[in-house]
């Protein structure tokens, strides 16, 4: 250690109630510490994260003039940040400082107090002759742009919105479908109360659409992100609807007089609707848009009904895709969920009256295809006998999903008593495996429905669903009472569960955020950073990230809009001091770094020089090493991470 200047360093040991002391010894991890190499104290107390352990660090700093501090006791990831600012707070740079983890490293997964204690002693070893190498290092800032972009106009991205254009700040919402509200205007009512779910979200569409700090941009796709935290720059893609909206009054002669009918997307195919069309009747933005994948002007026969009755000549069929860019302090991706596609389930039929739970909310719903009356798709009969299977393709690893969709056993039973209030001499049907209910009066709620007697639930499994002449048989077996059952439905109502909707690998892609194994977004920390990317400035809200009913998915918009204002708000953001560096005396140019960073920071330039060298831009660098570990002549290191730093921590755990 000669040569590298004089050292006085603190070491603090901490019990953690007896999270770390029923295994460790701090006393004799604390004595130990003071027979190491420039270690001029050594303390141990009870909960050194407490503000008289804090207080004991702050006082030793300027009163024993310590320009180094190690302390040993939990996760970084719970305290390392508080006592950076201990040290701050004394004078100290932050970076002179380096935690020991002794509890989930070394207490929690040790019962020999002996073996514990030892190990505790080389963790603080290591430590120490770590934080001998450490240098002080800087936090910059850069400033922000006082606005955020969402991705997604569903009751997620519409709650995220309002929250910040309600604080006053800009919004760019950007929606893929050609108005707001997502699958939440598909519903015909909410759980447990069932209010009118159409109601509910439309007073949150019409505040998004005519708020002033909202600028939306429908029937619309992120097709480019660039930048960093702070400074974004997003390229949209306006795609062509062929209708003038300034013009358009939504007189609807044109889509009366269209030839062309297709299975509407809104109404889950139970309805058709035109080539040119809204839609829904409650559409917002109130405007028409052309399918150019069904219109016959695009088919080859130059039809122009459309075209000749429009009183406004607002159709223009030579439209085309416009880009805009935005640039924005914020981004909230809020894309959405979808069903998974019955494809999937290969056990059930392709029938018309086997439908999905999204496709009864609109049956069920007063704006729907049958305007609220209970009808069966194939024939329009009122069905008296109804059978709910729920889990269909969830909790199933083999096939469907291994994970539970969380609002399928709430969704089913208001279902089915909103099928006994209808039809009140029909029957109910309930086939389930488990029911979870965990949220407010959710329980109440099912079991009320359950006691009533008029809707039956049966514990068991379905083994076949088929045709049998107007009616639907389904096997299945009730575990409760042993016995196999035999149900002639009119109607069969398959509880799909929640998956990403598609584009959402696309979106992540272009984000450059990480996603789970079954396509959802994910989260920096599941509990200490639930709405959070990976990449800062970036945050998660709604069903796209896992299943969600309505009050989550509206509390998850709320906390993303918390954390985007909290960033938006200040003017600037503070940036991390530990990046890569580049020696450009030992740099080759030769591009590795640029080719494995995952946020391209690392960029191959002249710089003046007379051969390429990497630069790093700081502001996109995450610290991760990739490049330091990739560089073949060691010539990019990581700041506060330096080789000298690491080998002098490895040697020590060595006991070299």
């Amino acid at each position: 250690m000669n040569g590298n200047g004089y050292r006085k360093i603190g070491v603090y040991i901490c019990h953690c109630g007896m999270n770390i002391a029923s295994t460790v010894d701090p006393k004799k991890v604390a004595e130990y510490a003071m027979t190491l190499d420039s270690v001029a104290i050594a303390r141990h107390y009870m909960f050194m994260c407490s503000d008289i352990g804090q207080e004991l660090i702050e006082n030793d700093i300027k009163e024993l003039g310590l320009n180094r501090v190690v302390v040993a006791s939990c996760s970084p990831r719970m305290h390392e940040l508080t006592f950076r600012k201990v040290c701050e707070r004394a004078g100290l740079n932050p970076y002179l400082f380096e935690m020991a983890n002794i509890r989930e490293q070394c207490s929690w997964v040790h019962s020999d107090s002996k073996l514990a204690t030892e190990k505790a002693m080389a963790l603080v070893r290591a430590a120490v002759r770590r934080v001998f190498f450490q240098e002080p290092l800087e936090a910059r800032d850069t400033p922000v742009n006082p606005n955020a972009l969402v991705i997604g106009g569903g009751i997620a991205g519409m709650q995220a919105a309002l929250d910040i254009a309600n604080a006053g700040y800009e919004v760019v919402l950007v929606e893929r479908d050609t108005s707001l509200g997502g699958h939440a205007m598909q519903l015909s009512g909410t759980f447990p109360t069932l209010d009118r779910a159409d109601c509910l979200i439309s007073s949150k569409v019409e505040e998004v659409a005519s708020h002033p700090m909202v600028k939306l941009h429908t029937y619309s796709e992120v097709e480019e992100v660039s930048g960093y935290v702070g400074n974004f720059t997003v390229k949209i893609r306006n795609k062509a609807s062929f209708v003038d909206g300034q013009r358009c009054t939504v007189c609807m002669l044109c889509s009366d007089v269209c030839p062309v009918s297709v299975p509407s997307e809104f109404e889950l195919g139970l309805a058709q609707r035109k080539a040119i069309y809204a839609p829904h009747s409650s559409a917002v933005p109130a405007r028409l848009t052309v399918d150019s994948q069904a219109c016959q002007h695009f088919e080859g026969d130059q039809c122009h009904a459309c075209q000749e009755v429009c009183p406004t000549q607002a159709i223009d069929f030579s439209q085309k895709d416009t880009f805009i860019e935005e640039k924005v302090g914020a981004i909230i991706a809020a894309p959405g969920y979808d069903l998974l596609p019955r494809e999937r389930i290969s056990m059930y039929p392709d029938d018309p009256d086997i439908i999905d739970g999204l496709q009864f909310e609109r049956i069920l719903s007063y704006s729907g295809p049958t305007l609220g009356e209970i009808r069966r798709p194939s024939d329009g009969k009122v069905p008296k006998q109804i059978v709910f299977i729920q889990c269909v393709g969830s909790c199933d690893p083999e096939h469907g999903v291994p994970y539970c969709s969380r609002v399928c056993c709430m969704y089913v039973a208001k279902q089915a008593l909103i099928y006994r209030q209808v039809v009140p001499e029909g029957q109910a049907y309930v086939f389930y495996t488990d029911i979870r209910s965990d949220a407010k009066g959710f329980e109440e709620f099912v079991q009320g429905v359950m006691a009533g007697g008029s809707v039956l639930y049966l514990r068991g499994g379905v083994s076949k669903v088929f045709r049998d002449g107007d009616k639907i048989k389904v096997w299945g077996v009730d575990t409760l009472v042993g016995q196999e059952i035999e149900i002639s439905a009119d109607l069969v109502v398959l509880a799909l569960p929640m998956v990403p909707r598609p584009g959402t690998n696309e979106l992540v892609r272009k984000l450059n955020i990480m996603s789970d194994k079954y396509g959802f977004l994910s989260e920096a920390h599941i509990k200490l950073r639930p709405v959070e990317s990976l990449t800062a400035g970036i945050y998660l809200a709604g069903a796209a990230q896992w299943p969600r009913d309505l009050p989550d998915t509206i509390a998850s918009a709320s906390a993303t809009a918390a954390k985007a204002l909290t960033l938006i708000s200040k003017g600037k953001v503070v940036l991390e001091a530990t990046v890569a560096s580049v020696d450009e005396s030992y740099c080759l140019g030769c591009g590795r770094c640029e080719e494995i960073c995952e946020f391209h920071a690392p960029k191959i330039s002249k710089n003046g020089l007379p051969l390429p060298t990497a630069s790093i831009n700081e502001v996109l660098c995450k610290g991760c090493g990739a490049c330091a570990v990739s560089c073949p002549t060691g010539a990019i290191t990581i700041k506060h991470f330096t080789r000298e730093e690491i080998l002098a921590e490895v040697e020590a755990l060595a006991g070299v």
